[in-house]
């Protein structure tokens, strides 16, 4: 008799209106959709060209997280679906009081090379940003040597270990162009997906393609001659890493570098110092000062390092028209993001709407 009358007087529960219903949907769709952000998969879009012709400007790519293991936040306190600033403002998205120690979750695997991977620009930890490592502007380019590589860079080819590193299928090179006073016109640019880099005469040109697009363009009856072009070995060139005059470097003859690793320990000198000054000083916070007495880190004079992370080298495939480590040196290991996998969708800006996707370029698997 109790229990039905307790069920009798029992209030009905309130039923929530179709506005509370939406909201609760939204607000867990967004906590599901960050969470598959931070952690397992995250959408980026290609900005420029400095991948081309492996990616294209127009290019939405899926990158992995779990490839590399996520990197656990950072910066805390954020907004979400934001990279360091608002949304139509230049305000900060973030709050950068309180910084989380590096962690990554354990993933399928390290960094190979020849790796696509989305990274974290490194130079924005500098003035006037001082952005925290999570909040710096994504990067995307290929890692062509990996912590432990010894690269060479000679005639704008890689060498690895004193091995001969393969090109990507799709990279583009500069080719020096060689006419009998016939013009190259912008039809023919487009055809061989071409870009100019200089026109010199109207019998000498500069431009960028790929392998197969220099190899049709040579069997046009007016071209004379096509040379991949790259700089000369010891022209120095001011803006390319370590921006040190005695080594001499220029983006298409640098090296031989060590990429570091994490435990390697390097014997430091004069000519090396400047190459991992940044390293030491910069990504793992020591006080570093160069005197004619010698090297001083930490107020100990020393010639020896060991670092405590591992380091990659980056550049991008067009590589005559990328900003990558030849101007700005290595990425560090709390900088890496994901491993980009596939093109899930891809438009031409420059096209009327009908004909703007990149219907091939769909679920194409990223080499």
């Amino acid at each position: 008799m109790s229990w039905r009358f307790w069920r009798r007087q029992r209030k009905p529960r309130k039923q929530r209106s179709a506005g509370g219903e939406w909201f609760r949907a939204i607000f867990f769709a967004a906590i599901f959709a960050l969470i598959i952000r931070v952690f397992f998969f995250q959408a980026y879009v290609i900005p420029s060209g400095s991948m081309e012709g492996t990616l294209l400007v127009g290019d939405y790519l899926v990158v992995s997280k779990i490839s590399y293991g996520a990197r656990t936040p950072i910066t805390p306190v954020a907004m979400p679906f934001t990279q360091a600033t608002m949304p139509l403002s230049n305000k900060k998205s973030y709050w950068d009081g309180i910084q989380l120690p590096y962690f990554r979750l354990p993933g399928l695997g390290k960094v190979k090379r020849g790796d696509v991977v989305v990274f974290n620009y490194p130079m924005e930890i500098d003035s006037p940003l001082h952005r925290p490592i999570d909040e710096q502007v994504n990067y995307i380019k290929r890692a062509v040597a990996i912590p432990g590589d010894t690269m060479l860079i000679s005639e704008a080819q890689i060498y690895i270990n004193h091995q001969k590193e393969p090109n990507p299928i799709e990279s583009e090179p500069s080719y020096l162009i060689k006419t009998d006073g016939w013009q190259i016109d912008s039809l023919l640019l487009s055809k061989l997906n071409a870009s100019l880099m200089q026109m010199y005469t109207e019998h000498y040109y500069q431009l960028i393609m790929t392998r197969r697009s220099a190899a049709a363009l040579r069997e046009y009856p007016h071209i004379l001659s096509v040379k991949e072009y790259a700089q000369l070995p010891g022209v120095y060139q001011p803006d390319v890493f370590p921006f040190d005059m005695r080594l001499r470097w220029n983006a298409d003859n640098l090296g031989p570098i060590i990429i570091p690793k994490k435990g390697m320990t390097i014997k430091l000198d004069s000519l090396n110092f400047p190459v991992y000054r940044r390293i030491i000083a910069v990504y793992e916070n020591n006080k570093v000062k160069q005197t004619h007495r010698g090297i001083y880190i930490n107020g100990l004079k020393t010639d020896r390092y060991t670092f405590k992370m591992d380091y990659y080298w980056m550049m991008g495939d067009n590589r005559h028209n990328s900003e990558d480590s030849r101007y700005w040196g290595f990425v560090p290991e709390d900088h890496i993001i994901g491993k980009a996998l596939f093109t899930w969708l891809s438009t031409d800006s420059s096209k009327t709407f009908f004909h703007k996707f990149r219907w091939e370029r769909v679920f194409k698997r990223i080499r």
